[in-house]
Formats: C-alpha cells, structure tokens, sequence
C-alpha cells in the first residue's frame, strides 16, 4: 500500500455539489454511529496493537482514538459559534501537538471513547434541531483563510470519523 492510501484510506473528503435534507441525515447518522463503531473496532486490543503507527512515523492508534473526540469537540464548539455568532472567527488548535501530550499517547481509549459517546449524543441532538438554511450559517478559519459553511463541516466531520476508523480497521484487521 503506497503512502497516499496510508493516508487517506477512504480518500479525501470531497463536498458534493448537491446539500440537502437527505444528505445532512446521512452524515449525521455517521456522526451518530461513529462511537460505537470505533468501540467495536478496538474491542480486546492490545497495548502492543494500540500502540502501533497506522503508517510509517505517522500516529499510534491509541493517538488516533484519543485524536478523534479532540477534533470533534473542537468541531462541537465551531457548529455553536456559528450558530450563536456572525460569521465567527474560530480559534484553530495545533492537533499534532495534541497528539504527542502525555495522556494521548499512553492514556487509556476508554476515557476519550467515552468522551466521544457523550459528545457525539449531544452534537447530534443539537445538529437535529437545525434547519437545512442553518447550514449555509459559517465561520473563518483563520489557518485555512476561509470562510466555511457547517454544510462543509458536517460532511467533513463525517468522512473524519471513517477516515480515522477506516486508520484503525486496517491497521488490526479482525479476524
């Protein structure tokens, strides 16, 4: 496998030119149904399994789960400031310092699986209450200067979360 398909093993996350009510339902399913795949996935590895890299100096897979619910938080707080707020200016963070603190290196999964169960419950009661004009709302992000929709976002939050289970899937394929 080359290193391109290490990367990005579902390929990199393309908006659709068509958003609607359809499409906003199918990714918020995904968002809904994330945590519980990702507990699934990691059901009886090992330190020896979770400690290993899904690509050569890329992150361990311990760091790819504690990862997931440190974007999605970050994702939980840009949807409320757009919604709450004119065309915000969000504060971008520095994940691959993230990744490499202590606790996301070597901590136990089931603290950020549990995170992510609980942020994702409350993410999609809050995204189920929007209307299909709320996702036009955006913010700037200041890194990528650029104005984004939380259309954009919802469909890249999604693909995020299969991109990462998809890092974990075929790194410890189930037997």
């Amino acid at each position: 496998m080359d290193l391109e398909q290490l990367k990005y093993p579902i390929g990199q996350f393309i908006m659709p030119e068509l958003f609607n009510e359809q499409q906003a339902m199918i990714w918020i399913s995904e968002i809904e149904t994330l945590p519980a795949e990702i507990k699934k996935a990691t059901e009886n590895l090992s330190d020896l399994q979770l400690n290993q890299t899904y690509r050569p100096e890329g992150w361990s897979l311990k760091q790819v789960i504690h990862h997931i619910p440190d974007s999605h938080l970050n994702a939980y707080i840009r949807f409320k400031q757009a919604m709450t707020e004119d065309i915000p200016i969000i504060r971008p963070y520095y994940e691959e310092r993230w990744a490499e603190t202590e606790e996301a290196k070597n901590g136990n999964i089931e603290m950020s699986i549990s995170l992510l169960t609980g942020l994702h419950q409350r993410w999609v009661a809050f995204l189920k209450t929007l209307k299909i004009e709320d996702y036009q709302r955006k913010y700037i992000h200041p890194a990528q200067d650029q104005e984004l929709t939380l259309a954009n976002m919802l469909g890249m939050y999604a693909w995020h979360g299969k991109h990462h289970l998809a890092h974990i899937t075929n790194t410890i394929p189930k037997s």
